[in-house]
C-alpha cells in the first residue's frame, strides 16, 4: 500500500510547481550562482601566455590535465581563475571526516549537533586554505614556463598563487550557498555543471574523431551504446536498497485499548556512499599533479625527461591516466572511500540503540547488540557490492583508453557516474519541496491551529 508521502508525489504535476514559490526562487537561486561559476571559467589567469600554455596543454590533455579539464568544466584548458575547482575543499573533507572518526575532540563536537556542525565546517574552511595555497603554488610552479617573457617568475608565482587560491574559496562558498539557499549539494552541483558544460564538445570529438581518424562508424556506435546502457545500470543499482523489515510492538492506549503493532521498513541502499568516493579518489590523486609541479617545474618537460629515470619524471607518467600504476591507485581508492564513507554515513550500534529506544526490533533478532551486529553484517555485503559496482563503472573507460588511444572517452565512467547521480538526488530534493508544499497546502485548507471566530 502506498504511503501518503508516495500519494502526493503521484499526484503532483507543473501546477503544483507553480504553486510552490519558495522552490522557483530556490532554483532560480541554483541557476543563478552557477552561471556565475561558468562565467568565471572564462577569465583567464594574469600573466599566462595563451599560445604558451595551449602547447603546454596540447602536450599533456590525454594525462591527469585532461582529466582536471573535464571537471573544471574546461577552466584548466582556459587557465581561468577557477582552473583549481573546488578540488581542495574536497581534499579538507577527507582529512576532517577521517579526524571526526579517529580525534577525541572533533568526535565531542560531531555529537553536539548544529552548533559542532558549524564549527568542523569552520575547521574544513581553514585546511581547504591551506590545501588551496599548497597545490596553487605546485601548479603555478608548472606553469611558469607557459608566463609571458619577461615577467619574473616570482611575481608570475605570487600572483597565480593569489588567484587560484581566491578562486577556490569564491567556489566553496557559492557551493555553501546553494546548499543553503538553493536546491541541491552545492559542491556536487559545480562538478556537475562543469561535466555538463564539457560533455557536448566530447561527444562531438568522439563522432568528428571518426571521420578525421577513419574510426570505425560501427565502434563509434558501440561506444554511444554502452554510455546509454551504463548509464541505465546506474540508475539501477542507484535506486536499488535492501529493505530490511523493522517491527513495533502493541502499546497501550487507554484503560482497556491496545494500539495495534506496526510494521516499517529500513532501507538500506546498495550504493549507500553515492558518487563521494569518486570525487574523493579524483581529489587524492591531483596530489601527485601538484608534487611533480613544485619539485619539477614544469610537467610537461617532466614528462618529456621520463626516459631519464628520475624520481619526478616517474610520477608524471605513473599517475597520468591510462597507466596500470594509475588505474589500481584509483580502483583502491575508491573502494576505500566507499568503505570509509559509508561508515560515517550509517552507525549501526547508534542505529540499534535509537531502535531499541523507541521499541522497535528486527523479527527474529534480539534488540541492542544482536541488532547492531546484523545491521554490521548486511550493510558489509551490500557496500561490498557497492564498491564493485563503482570500482568498474569508474576504470571501465580508463582500461579502454589504455587500449584504445586516440579515442576522448571523457564521456563515460566517473563523469557520467557523477552527473547521473547529481541529477538523481537534486531531482529527489526538488520533489521533497514539493511534497512539503503539499502538506502546507493541505495543513491551510484544514484550517489547524487557524484563527478563532468571533
Amino acid at each position: 500500500m502506498a504511503t501518503a508521502a508516495e500519494q502526493l508525489a503521484r499526484n503532483m504535476n507543473f501546477g503544483t510547481f507553480a504553486k510552490a514559490k519558495d522552490l522557483q526562487n530556490r532554483i532560480l537561486f541554483t541557476l543563478f550562482v552557477l552561471f556565475l561559476y561558468r562565467l568565471g571559467t572564462y577569465i583567464p589567469l594574469p600573466g599566462i601566455d595563451p599560445d604558451q600554455f595551449a602547447q603546454l596543454f596540447a602536450s599533456q590533455q590525454g594525462g591527469m590535465l585532461g582529466n582536471m579539464n573535464m571537471f573544471a568544466g574546461g577552466a584548466i584548458e582556459r587557465m581561468s581563475i577557477f582552473a583549481l575547482n573546488v578540488m581542495p575543499y574536497i581534499t579538507a573533507s577527507i582529512i576532517i571526516q577521517m579526524m571526526t572518526s579517529s580525534v577525541p575532540s572533533l568526535e565531542k563536537l560531531k555529537k553536539e549537533g548544529e552548533s559542532g556542525r558549524k564549527q568542523i565546517n569552520q575547521y574544513t574552511r581553514y585546511l581547504t586554505l591551506a590545501f588551496a595555497i599548497v597545490q596553487s603554488f605546485g601548479i603555478s610552479m608548472g606553469l611558469s614556463g607557459a608566463a609571458y617573457d619577461g615577467l619574473p617568475q616570482w611575481f608570475f608565482v605570487l600572483t597565480a598563487v593569489t588567484t587560484f587560491t581566491g578562486g577556490t574559496m569564491f567556489l566553496m562558498w557559492m557551493g555553501e550557498q546553494i546548499t543553503a539557499r538553493g536546491v541541491g549539494n552545492g559542491i556536487s552541483l559545480i562538478i556537475f555543471a562543469g561535466i555538463i558544460a564539457e560533455m557536448p564538445r566530447a561527444i562531438f570529438n568522439l563522432f568528428s574523431g571518426s571521420r578525421e581518424q577513419g574510426i570505425n562508424v560501427v565502434f563509434v556506435l558501440g561506444v554511444a551504446a554502452l554510455v546509454i546502457a551504463l548509464t541505465v545500470f546506474i540508475v539501477f543499482i542507484e535506486r536499488s536498497q535492501r529493505r530490511v523489515l523493522i517491527q513495533y510492538p502493541k502499546r497501550q492506549q487507554a484503560a482497556n485499548q491496545a494500539a495495534q503493532g506496526q510494521s516499517s521498513f529500513m532501507p538500506l541502499k546498495l550504493n549507500t556512499s553515492g558518487v563521494i568516493p569518486p570525487i574523493f579518489a579524483i581529489a587524492i590523486l591531483m596530489l601527485p599533479l601538484t608534487a611533480v609541479g613544485i619539485l619539477g617545474g614544469n610537467t610537461a618537460v617532466a614528462a618529456d625527461q621520463a626516459a631519464d629515470g628520475g624520481f619526478v619524471a616517474w610520477m608524471a607518467t605513473a599517475f597520468s591516466p591510462g597507466s596500470w600504476t594509475y588505474i589500481i591507485t584509483y580502483g583502491v581508492l575508491v573502494a576505500f572511500f566507499t568503505f570509509f564513507y559509508t561508515s560515517i554515513m550509517f552507525n549501526p550500534e547508534e542505529t540499534a540503540d535509537n531502535l531499541r529506544k523507541y521499541g522497535g526490533f528486527v523479527p527474529g533478532i534480539r534488540p541492542g547488540r544482536n541488532t547492531a551486529a546484523y545491521f554490521d553484517y548486511v550493510l558489509t555485503r551490500l557496500t561490498t557490492i557497492g564498491a564493485i559496482y563503482l570500482v568498474f563503472v569508474c576504470l571501465m573507460p580508463e582500461v579502454l583508453r589504455r587500449y584504445v588511444p586516440g579515442i576522448p572517452f571523457y564521456i563515460g565512467g566517473t563523469s557520467l557516474l557523477i552527473v547521473v547521480s547529481v541529477t538523481m538526488d537534486t531531482v529527489t530534493q526538488i520533489q521533497s519541496h514539493l511534497i512539503a508544499h503539499q502538506y502546507e497546502g493541505l495543513i491551510k485548507k484544514s484550517r489547524l491551529g487557524g484563527k478563532r471566530k468571533k
